[in-house]
């Protein structure tokens, strides 16, 4: 197995090559140099950037959507427009490409209101403004857009990934993210500070419902449009009063909640992807999962989410491991010598595996608290929905 660029964690498991994984030309000829036949695009950059289609032109399998198909994470206006256009369940909205057009889009939603930067932003671009001096201060931070300012959603979140190809779309896993840096979900929005799966919440009749009003008829919509989508859909939802409603897609199985669902998955996982990518997913069982639960607490570098500190030295990684059920994976990592230290703002994603979700927790919390990082900081609240409702 080959990995790139890699880093410290997966270099445990797989050969860590130097090419950019933005760059669909080298990536061919990596996997050709290699006699590679599956080449699974992870994040959302090289997808956009159309890696995945360079490699399908390649005749090389992936997993991965087409360019096109990835502006579903790309734009969050096209996603917006591709609901409006097919009566998928979303919060109203309005995309502005100037700063003043969406100053004036406020008039219409009020306070809360969510804005939202329109391309990439690495899981930081939305402001969920409590108030209309927020909002506007937000806007115009991001300057000329551009924006899709939309309409606050009330509920729970929770996020659904489903495996789909083609017309064809299957459930995998549910999750609960914890996007606020700090405890009791306060503070600016981030890339996730830890998840658990599955999301009790998100039921099975609910996970039903948002499979045949959300994720199926977008498929469709895709491969009707000629553009059909491959590889894994992440649906943040929000559990609203009349049903589940989309927040927004991801074409990739995003942190922290991979961390969490991956321990979970039965099987030959490089087999399932294989199978997605040569459009077989029609042809399986669905894909199960082990009867436990999984909780993935992020330390991340101090000032995450703005500039994160980088450089301090990470210590005690294997004695966290030691703790049963626990696996460290690593994100933002290098080695600066024969010392392992941060490079990055989310930096190590703590996961543990037990048959109850209070199990869980306390394994991936016992882990932590072996991990030397003077210069990290961590939640130590992941999971307190699910502790309340059990304590309910």
């Amino acid at each position: 197995m080959i990995a790139t660029p890699g880093n410290p964690g997966i270099a445990r498991w797989a050969e860590c090559a130097a090419a950019d994984p933005c760059d669909g030309a080298a990536i061919v000829e990596l996997a050709r140099r290699n006699s590679i036949d599956l080449v699974v695009v992870g994040p959302e950059a090289p997808l956009v950037a159309g890696v995945a289609d360079a490699v399908r032109a390649a005749g090389i399998a992936v997993f991965g959507p087409n360019a096109a198909a990835a502006q579903l994470e790309g734009s969050k206006g096209f996603t917006k427009d591709l609901c409006r256009a097919n009566g998928i369940p979303t919060g109203d909205y309005i995309r502005a490409d100037r700063m003043q057009d969406a100053l004036a889009a406020l008039d219409r939603f009020g306070a809360p209101v969510v804005i939202k930067a329109d391309g990439l932003a690495a899981g930081k671009g939305v402001t969920v403004a409590m108030s209309r001096a927020e909002a506007e201060a937000a806007i115009r931070a991001a300057g000329d857009g551009p924006l899709v300012v939309e309409e606050f959603l009330e509920g729970e979140e929770a996020s659904l990934f489903a495996l789909v190809d083609g017309d064809t779309a299957v459930p995998l896993a549910s999750a609960q993210d914890h996007k606020r840096v700090g405890e009791g979900d306060t503070g600016p929005n981030t890339g996730g500070m830890g998840a658990y799966a599955p999301a009790p919440v998100l039921t099975p009749e609910l996970e039903e419902r948002a499979m045949d009003e959300i994720v199926r008829p977008t498929a469709r919509a895709l491969a009707v449009a000629g553009t059909p989508f491959s590889g894994v859909l992440y649906a943040g939802l929000m559990l609203t009063t009349e049903g589940p409603k989309l927040i927004e897609y991801n074409v990739r199985f995003g942190d922290p909640e991979c961390e969490a669902i991956m321990p979970l998955i039965e099987g030959d996982f490089a087999e399932l992807l294989h199978v997605v990518a040569t459009g077989r997913l029609a042809e399986i069982d669905p894909p199960m999962l082990a009867r436990k639960h999984a909780m993935t607490v992020i330390l991340a570098s101090r000032g995450y989410p703005g500039t994160p500190v980088s450089g301090g030295a990470i210590r005690m990684i294997d004695a966290a491991e030691q703790v049963e059920g626990v696996t460290v994976f690593h994100a933002g990592t290098a080695f600066a010598g024969a010392s392992l230290v941060a490079k990055g703002g989310r930096v190590l994603a703590v996961t543990a595996v037990a048959d109850t979700f209070a199990n869980a927790r306390a394994r991936a919390y016992r882990a932590v608290d072996q991990i030397d990082f003077a210069d990290g900081f961590h939640r130590r609240d992941i999971g307190w929905r699910e502790l309340a409702r059990e304590d309910a």
